[in-house]
């Protein structure tokens, strides 16, 4: 007696014909036959692609397919990627080792906060709400965090910030090295915060940088603070609390004045590198200390002057700028001439009289564009006229494009287009003002009332501006920025500063050599945040039942990106 029962299973041969290799799958069944095993073939399934016959084979095999809508769903999605991004260069700088070397939920909620200051810029309210639409309360353990937590972390931190200075300094300051520093303000919404000022609804912060705009520190002041009076506390603060003994000050001519500059003559070590006032260089020019002729064969020479005894100048000349600067001022001058021919026809009209009542709209006008000084005014009690000072005129025009660098630094420690190119690095704090206050980090408006709130929001954003701005070194590549930053050191200090081919090529095509976008910061970080962290659960299963995570594939921009920021290193 035969039994036909058995299991069906798909067979697979190979063989080489001319060689060529074929492929043949066969439908089989064993089945026993008394004692012996048998197998019968039901059907040939190589013409069926390899994906659907090795679908059959495993069914045979036992596994269960089924659609993908029943395998499982997704409960929820969260952005991730931008979190990572930040979270990746903070672990590369060693960030929350920078903040407590020990671990403790101030920490924790300080580190969130910066990240998420990178993020997604929000009040601290908004924050604990925004956070929990990425992964950021859950990678950084805050999801139980409030507002009030936030509040309570950002007076610890401000209890830590000398000593996170100190260790900032200390990566990233040198012995003789260059230190930027400038002034700038952020406004407040309401007007109870005692940095506030006679009117002056703002508190100004100083920032510290290395010569490449590494922040190391920042200080908050009185809104009404003249920039003057925060440069000699932020000199001594570096010899006292950082200990750097020497080092270059740069700051503009506002910030290095005259009586600074005169209480850092006794200090040894300390050198500084500014500008001369328009005033001062007009007077060195009738002076005949400046002599314009040397400018009709160089941009840029050194002379000395009996006025500043023991002191380098660098005068220079740039070509663009003082065109730039007298088409700017015609064109002020011609707006203004238009608004006072105005006034004077409703004069000539008698719909106008009277001396103070046509005092009050010329000032008005003269004022606006700050042109004043270049016109003749004629005022009477039923006329008026005007007419430009062709001799103002010309003597603001002797100085367009000129400035003179002024410094202590002596000649064997720095050459005369170096002093030029360090006083230009300035530009660095400037852009980390610009992230600050408006671009990525968004500092203003200022929502807390408390002045030591305000200080120390100001420094998570430095903290902030500190990580964000070793992304921004690392990303390079991808983004609108320069590559080729040693050029910067040989090219003319005084000529308006040219990109590399490379960067002009890459603003030119608005692509990169892959044919890829160029990105900037933010649209990197958006980008970025396409990568998504699934949480997926099986339809209709227990309450009990576990979820697992399923994140977005990167593509190749985001999996480079990610490879760049593993190269940070504090």
């Amino acid at each position: 007696m035969s039994t036909r029962t058995g299991t069906a299973h798909v067979v697979t041969t190979t063989r080489t014909y001319k060689d060529r290799v074929y492929r043949t799958h066969l439908l089989r069944r064993s089945y026993r036959e008394g004692g012996t095993v048998k197998n019968e073939t039901l059907g040939n399934l190589s013409h069926l692609p390899e994906a659907l016959v090795d679908i059959i084979r495993r069914t045979l095999q036992g596994e269960t397919f089924v659609p993908i809508g029943q395998a499982f769903e997704i409960s929820r999605s969260r952005a991730q990627g931008h979190v990572h991004a930040a979270a990746t260069a903070m672990q590369r700088l060693g960030f929350a080792s920078l903040i407590a070397a020990k671990p403790c939920r101030e920490r924790d909620l300080v580190l969130a906060m910066v990240a998420s200051r990178i993020v997604g810029p929000q009040t601290k309210l908004a924050t604990t709400r925004t956070w929990h639409t990425t992964t950021l309360a859950e990678d950084f353990a805050v999801a139980d965090a409030s507002e009030d937590d936030l509040y309570a972390a950002m007076d610890w931190l401000l209890t830590h910030q000398g000593r996170i200075e100190k260790k900032l300094a200390a990566r990233h300051l040198r012995e003789g090295g260059l230190v930027l520093y400038d002034l700038s303000s952020s406004y407040f919404e309401g007007t109870t915060c005692p940095l506030a000022k006679h009117g002056l609804l703002q508190a100004n912060y100083g920032l510290l940088t290395n010569a490449r705009g590494c922040p190391v520190a920042v200080s908050v002041h009185d809104g009404n603070v003249s920039d003057s009076t925060t440069f000699l506390p932020e000199v001594q603060r570096l010899r006292t609390e950082f200990g750097i003994e020497q080092m270059v000050m740069v700051g503009d001519r506002g910030m290095i004045s005259q009586k600074a500059i005169d209480a850092m003559q006794g200090n040894e070590g300390f050198d500084w590198i500014t500008t001369l006032k328009s005033g001062s260089i007009r007077a060195l020019i009738e002076q005949g200390q400046l002599q314009l002729g040397l400018f009709d064969e160089r941009n840029l020479f050194e002379f000395s002057a009996p006025d500043y005894p023991g002191e380098r100048l660098v005068a220079c000349r740039n070509a663009p700028l003082a065109a730039l600067r007298a088409h700017k001022r015609e064109a002020l001058l011609c707006a203004t001439e238009k608004n006072l021919e105005k006034i004077k026809k409703r004069v000539v009209a008698a719909r106008l009289t009277g001396q103070d009542a046509i005092g009050v709209c010329v000032g008005k006008v003269v004022n606006q564009y700050k042109v004043s000084k270049h016109f003749e005014l004629v005022i009477d009690e039923a006329a008026f006229s005007f007419r430009r000072k062709p001799d103002s005129i010309a003597a603001e025009a002797a100085l367009d494009g000129i400035y003179i660098i002024r410094t202590s630094v002596c000649a064997t420690q720095m050459s005369d287009a170096d002093c030029v190119r360090n006083y230009k690095s300035l530009a660095n704090v400037e852009l980390a003002f610009r992230s600050f206050k408006s671009i990525d980090l968004k500092a203003r408006p200022i929502h807390h009332r408390l002045a030591d709130r305000v200080r120390s929001h100001i420094f998570l954003c430095m903290l902030a501006y500190y990580v964000e701005w070793h992304m921004r070194e690392a990303w390079r590549e991808l983004m609108f920025a320069d590559t080729d930053q040693q050029a910067k050191a040989v090219r003319d200090p005084v000529a308006p500063a040219t990109r590399s081919e490379a960067a002009l090529a890459k603003v030119a095509r608005h692509t990169l050599d892959d044919d890829t976008p160029v990105h900037s910061f933010a649209t990197l970080m958006a980008e970025l945040a396409t990568i998504t962290r699934n949480t997926c659960r099986t339809p209709m299963a227990a309450g009990d039942t576990p979820s697992f995570a399923i994140l977005t594939t990167a593509n190749a921009k985001q999996r480079r990106a990610m490879e760049l920021l593993q190269q940070i290193s504090p």
